[in-house]
Parts: structure tokens; sequence; C-alpha cells
């Protein structure tokens, strides 16, 4: 969420981040409901402190013992003037009342519309963000990692799950419909080898582990920005108003929701792993096969929360990228960067950089991690804010970034391990994870 003030000063800066991130709101209605707004607070501020002051004005008037009423008869007035005047002040008080309460019924609507309008609002891309309509404008940064050519006809991740019997989807989508997958036997300890290697990375790098809920109220999605506009992305639980979350990032990124920390504890750095739940709406037709693009998954996350500024933002946003491209390096897996364009990020991202994996079933490059810094919109959002030496407050930045995501992972390295006989290699790097086993192998 953006500061309102900022807003009514930089009306057509955020008009043109509307524009640039495809993102539809109403600038102008929200300035004038929020000029509304103040007027209506203003107006009953002034009758409030009048109906205060006055009613205060007719109990002195009313009480022959009080300084009020000795200073009236001082002043000449009779006892029937004084009663006169009281009934005057308590007769405009009568009016006063019904058009304040008027006022006050008012005010809820506005200030509903007002809450609504704000969370439509987009944060402004950085100047360093390319423009861009959607994925295909992003601009390629790095590429590390040699391409792997094979002496002999490859196979894609779905043929060589069935045939070592690691990966079953069609009894998936017998269990849970479409975009579901079972992963077994060695295809479950390569999952879980994945997810321990990045969160033994992090931990190693000074991050707190967390184990987080993955069902959470309404509020927190609202809070970290994938309510409203994500809504139709979730699986929602409308008995309990609660929802699944598509990220450890929102119980992470909420858990110091409507706290004020001290700056000597920042920046705080926490990882965590859960299962992840997307409903992948608008995807139909679209990357059906495999396990691309699926309902469920794991992912190690981290996230910092930082001070409020800027350059201290960026070297964060660095560093988290660092530290997925340095998992993807010890897994040996070929992979570029790309900086998100205006029209592929997000409400609240001021900048995205993607990590994307080669996969040879692909013949591309296939986005494995985003890494998204935010400034202060979602820490506005959830009231997260810390008290800096001088005894000033601020909001928090906060950052986030995949550290790993599988099964997805799981295609590059299994197409990009396999071997002319139909086994897969293991990487190195996992194998202490299992049992020391240098190939996964038909049993």
């Amino acid at each position: 969420m953006l500061d309102i003030k900022f807003i009514r000063e930089n009306a057509e800066v955020v008009k043109r981040a509307a524009e640039q991130k495809r993102i539809a709101c109403d600038v102008d209605r929200l300035i004038e409901v929020d000029r509304r707004r103040r007027d209506l607070q203003a107006e009953m501020d002034r009758l409030r402190e009048r109906v205060k002051e006055d009613g205060q004005i007719v109990g002195l008037l009313r009480n022959p013992k009080s300084a009020g009423y000795q200073k009236a008869l001082a002043e000449g007035k009779t006892p029937e003037q004084i009663k006169g005047e009281a009934d005057r002040i308590q007769g405009e008080l009568a009016q006063i009342k019904p058009k304040l309460k008027e006022l006050e019924d008012s005010e809820g609507p506005t200030l509903k519309e007002f809450d609504e309008l704000m969370l439509t609002i987009p944060q402004p891309a950085d100047p360093e963000v390319p423009l861009g309509k959607d994925d295909t404008e992003n601009v390629e940064l790095r590429r590390v990692g040699e391409v792997r050519k094979f002496e002999f006809e490859p196979k894609d991740h779905v043929t060589l799950g069935a045939e070592l019997g690691i990966i079953d989807i069609e009894r998936g989508v017998k269990l849970a419909g479409t975009r579901n997958y079972i992963l077994k036997g060695d295809g479950a300890l390569l999952h879980q080898a994945v997810l321990r290697l990045a969160q033994d990375t992090m931990v190693a790098r000074g991050f707190t582990p967390m184990v987080v809920p993955v069902l959470v109220k309404e509020e927190v999605m609202y809070g970290t920005g994938y309510f409203p506009a994500g809504r139709e992305q979730a699986y929602l639980c409308e008995r309990d108003v609660m929802s699944l979350v598509g990220t450890a990032e929102v119980p992470v990124t909420a858990y110091h929701t409507d706290e004020i920390l001290s700056e000597s504890y920042l920046p705080l750095k926490y990882c965590a792993t859960s299962t992840c739940f997307r409903r992948e709406a608008g995807a139909a037709g679209k990357d059906t096969s495999g396990l691309y693009r699926i309902h469920l998954f794991d992912k190690v996350e981290q996230v910092v929360i930082c001070k409020n500024d800027i350059a201290e933002s960026k070297r964060w946003h660095a560093d988290i990228c660092k530290n997925a491209e340095d998992v993807l390096q010890v897994l040996g897996l070929p992979y570029r960067v790309v900086n998100v364009c205006t029209g592929d990020l997000g409400q609240g991202q001021v900048q995205k950089f993607d990590i994307e994996t080669w996969m040879p079933s692909r013949n591309a490059y296939g986005e494995t991690h985003s890494a998204s810094r935010f400034y202060e919109f979602q820490a506005r959002r959830l009231k997260l804010r810390y008290r800096d030496g001088a005894k000033k407050v601020h909001f928090c930045h906060t950052l986030n970034n995949t550290v790993i995501a599988s099964p997805r992972i799981l295609i590059p390295i299994l197409e990009l391990y396999q071997n002319g006989d139909g086994s897969v290699t293991i990487p190195a790097a996992l194998r202490p994870y299992m049992g020391g086993r240098e190939r996964i192998e038909k049993r």
C-alpha cells in the first residue's frame, strides 16, 4: 500500500505506474473520496469539539455554585437570563447532534470505499525496471553454466519418472484432478533432498529457519498484497474465512504484523519450508504436461525485513538472488537471470529478478525463482514498523526470494543428469541426503 499523501502529490506518477503494470485502478476517484473523507473528518471534529465545549458551558450555567455561574452574576446577569442562555445553547446542541449523526453515518461507506480503492493502487516500478507488456519483454541480465549437449536422444522428466518408477502423474490426477502428481521412492527422496540442501544453505548464511501456517486468515493475504488482486489464484476455505497460501512469504512476512521493532533487531532474515497451493486460474491449456505448472508444491522461501533505506534494500535484493544462484550452481544447473519488465510485475513489487533454469524438454529456460523488492508496500498494509535511535517510527522494507521450489526443480535435475541407459546421476551436492548414492536406477 502506498502513502495516500504520496498518491495525492504524485497522481500522474501513480496513473502511469498502473498503466505500465497493466493494473486497473481509479486514481482520480480515490483522490475524490480521500478529499471527502478528510472533509468529513474535519467537520466531525469541529462539531464534536463544539458539543464538548458547549456542553461544559451549559453544565456551568446550570450550577449556581460553579465559577461560570458566579461570573455571569458578576457581569450583571439575572438568574433568569443565565437560565435562558443555558437553554439557548442547549437548543443549539440539540440541532448539532443530528447533523453529527448524519456525518458519522456517511463516514462508514466513505471509509469503506477509500480502503477498497487504496488496495487497488500499484507501487511504481524502479527506474531500472524495463518497460514491457509481459514476460516476453523481460530483459536478460546474465547466463551462468553450459547447456548440456546430449550424445543420445534425451527423455523428458515425465518419461524418465515413469520408467524409473519415481513420478506417477496418472494416479495423482486420479486422486486429485489435473495438475497433480505423486512422487514415490527415489522421486520423493530427491524432492526432500533439494529442500534440505536449500534450507541448510540458508541456515549456514544466518537465516532463521521457520515452520509456519499454510492456512491463514484472509487479512494476512491482504496484508502481504495477495488479496484482492490475486484472490482468484488462492484456494479459499470460505466457511472459516481462511486461505491456503501460495508461498511461505505470506506468513513469514506477516510474522511481525502490527509490531514496532527496535532498529537494532534489523535486518531480520528468515527462511521457511512449506507446502504451497495455487489454483493456476487462467492457465487452462498451458503447461498441462508434467511437473511445471501444478497445484501444490514445496518451497524453501527466504524473507528479509530491513530498514527503510533504498540502498540497503537493493543490497539485500542482490544478496537473496545470490543465495538462490549459489544453490543452482552447487547443483550444476545452467540458468539465466532476467530483469522483469513492468507488465510482468505484481502490484506491490518495485523490482523483480526471475531466475530461469534450462529445461531440455522445453528447449528453453523455465522460471524457477522470483526475487522481489517491495520497499514499504507490504509493511504499510501489515503495520510492520521499527523505531530508530532518535525514537522515530518508520515502516520496514520487505524482500523475498525462492531458494528452491520442488518438484519443478526436478525437471532440470532429471533431464540434465539423465544417462543413456535410462538412469539418472544424482548431483554430488544431493548425495549426502540420499545415503551417498550416485544414481537413481530402475528397480
